[in-house]
Formats: C-alpha cells, sequence, structure tokens
C-alpha cells in the first residue's frame, strides 16, 4: 500500500493506492493496512527532503513524514514536480489542444496558475522525460504595455517585489482586478461587490469576464490570460521545449472557453524573431485534476524497488 498526496495553498488531497503490475490503483475501501511507501507534493520548494510551504504557514519534512508513517520511504517533493510525473502518464483524451504544432521528440515544460504559479521542466535524455523542479513563478515580473506597466507600479507599491504569481494565480486575478479599479472608469458594481465580500473575489472576477457581466472584470481576465500565455511562452523558451508545452493548474480549466478565444495563444507566441519557433511547439491544457495526486503516487511506488533508506533524524537533511 502506497499513500500519496497534494498540498497545495488552499486544498489538500490524500490516497491509498495498491500496487498493481502495471501501475496503481485508489483504494476506495478496506481494512486498516500499513504504508509501504509514501511521496506528497507540497507548494514550495523542496530543499534536502524540507519545505516551508510558500503559501501556508507549515514547514514539511521527509523525516517527520517517515515517522508518522513507519517507514522510511518517504519523498517530498514540489507539487508541480508531482504534477509533472503525472502527466507523463496521462493519455491524449486528458489534454485539449490550444495549439497543434509541430511535434517532435524533446523536452516539454509544464506551467500551473492556482494559488501560487508553478513551473517545471521535462528534460528529454533521448530515452526519457526527467522531471526537473523550479520556483520560476517567483521570477520577476516583465510587464510589455504601458497598462501592464502601471499595473506594476501599482503592484510595487503594495508589495516591493513582484513576481509573476504576484500576477498569474487566483490572487493575481483579483490583484489586476483592483489595479483596473484604481484606475477610474464607472463604478464598481455594487452587486459585483457585495459577491466579492462573500465569497473568493478572483472567483467572482473569472466569473463574471465569462459571462460578460462586467466591463472591468472582462478586462481584468483578458490581462490575466495574455500575461499568463506570455509567461508560458517565457517558459518554453528558456527549457526550448520543443515536444510541448502543458498549462495545468485549478485555474485554466475554469477559465477553458476564455484560454481557446485566441489570446493566450497570441501572447505565447509573440516572442520577436523566434515567433516562428513559438508556433511550432504544441501546447495542450491539462484536464486531469488528479495529476499531481497520481504523480505522487508513481513516485511512491518507484520507491518500493530497491533496499529502504536509513531513518532521517527530525528536521535535519
Amino acid at each position: 500500500m502506497i499513500l500519496a498526496g497534494d498540498v497545495g495553498g488552499t486544498k489538500t488531497a490524500l490516497a491509498l493506492f495498491d500496487v498493481r503490475r502495471r501501475g496503481v490503483a485508489v483504494v476506495r475501501e478496506g481494512p486498516r493496512a500499513s504504508i509501504d511507501a509514501a511521496c506528497v507534493g507540497v507548494a514550495g520548494p523542496v530543499i534536502d527532503g524540507r519545505c516551508a510551504a510558500t503559501n501556508l504557514p507549515w514547514v514539511v519534512d521527509e523525516a517527520s513524514l517517515a515517522a508518522c508513517l513507519s517507514t522510511t520511504r518517504v519523498k517530498l517533493i514540489n507539487d508541480l514536480e508531482a504534477a509533472g510525473h503525472g502527466v507523463l502518464g496521462l493519455k491524449r483524451t486528458s489534454l485539449a489542444t490550444l495549439q497543434a504544432g509541430q511535434p517532435r521528440k524533446g523536452t516539454m515544460a509544464l506551467i500551473a496558475a492556482g494559488t501560487g504559479l508553478g513551473e517545471v521542466l521535462l528534460v528529454w535524455d533521448g530515452r526519457r522525460h526527467h522531471v526537473v523542479s523550479s520556483e520560476g513563478g517567483h521570477a520577476d515580473f516583465a510587464p510589455r504595455t504601458d497598462l501592464e506597466i502601471e499595473l506594476f507600479r501599482f503592484l510595487r507599491k503594495e508589495f516591493g517585489r513582484v513576481s509573476y504569481e504576484r500576477v498569474v494565480s487566483g490572487p493575481g486575478l483579483y490583484n489586476i482586478y483592483r489595479f483596473l479599479l484604481s484606475i477610474g472608469g464607472a463604478p464598481e458594481a455594487d452587486w459585483l461587490h457585495a459577491r466579492m465580500e462573500t465569497g473568493d473575489p478572483s472567483a467572482v472576477v473569472a466569473e463574471a469576464a465569462l459571462g460578460q457581466r462586467d466591463p472591468r472584470a472582462v478586462q481584468a481576465l483578458d490581462m490575466f490570460v495574455s500575461i499568463y500565455g506570455a509567461e508560458a511562452g517565457n517558459l518554453a523558451l528558456k527549457a526550448l521545449a520543443v515536444e510541448g508545452l502543458l498549462i495545468g493548474g485549478g485555474i485554466a480549466p475554469k477559465i477553458r472557453s476564455k484560454l481557446e478565444d485566441g489570446t493566450f495563444m497570441s501572447a505565447f507566441r509573440e516572442k520577436g524573431r523566434l515567433s516562428g519557433m513559438m508556433a511550432a511547439i504544441p501546447v495542450h491544457l491539462v484536464l486531469e485534476p488528479r495529476a499531481a495526486l497520481l504523480g505522487a503516487a508513481a513516485v511512491a511506488r518507484s520507491l518500493l524497488s530497491g533496499p529502504a533508506p536509513k531513518p532521517l533524524a527530525r528536521g535535519k537533511p
């Protein structure tokens, strides 16, 4: 029996899996069983088996998990690294194509906006892909238009430093909306303000934009998707992701219609002299919400081969 976990900024998913000959299967019910191996993906940088979560007041380490689970076959990884392992095992039916491009074997990349912004490389070595974690979502935000420069200035006054995660994330969409509200125009709609007071402001903005119910919300989502596409293109350039760029995370499937209207792909391809190369990169939307959990399960399964590692002291690498 293996345990897999996906710990994000706003939700945690855990599941038990039975190990099968060609993979794993979720255990929906059954008697209490011991855990042979575990892998947990956490939203934050994992260094020497320890993670101080970026958007949570949590510190997680492999030694503590191993002590709780009574097994030394424990692996702590970044949540998007787990998602990277998960997407490598997905069927094509779990993907929606935004740009067919010209498929060729090589490196891929995964970007995912949710509570934060995750980025990971799927590096091709000639035989298989290796998942390489990163914290690219915390790289400096680079505005491309006069309006985005004003957005940068607005956010810099509030946060000091502005990363892409401040813009391309759930909270980021609301940051964009607040900026647009600050520069004037029509007063904020009373119904929209009331909805934000009682719910997730970013979700309210997205819903209002997709339903064409508020012009400012529509503009906010348009800016969000354009900046998202530009940063996805930046990641594809840095990785030379000729086999494809994958869009994961919890936000993308909810705004699928907006991602498919051309705004995202236009910003993705707009890379000057390399625009032609960008047009040849396949771009797919990940529809499987359990990608990170399935990836963590695959990593846990791999821990079963070979001798069990020696136990670590808690809080020490």
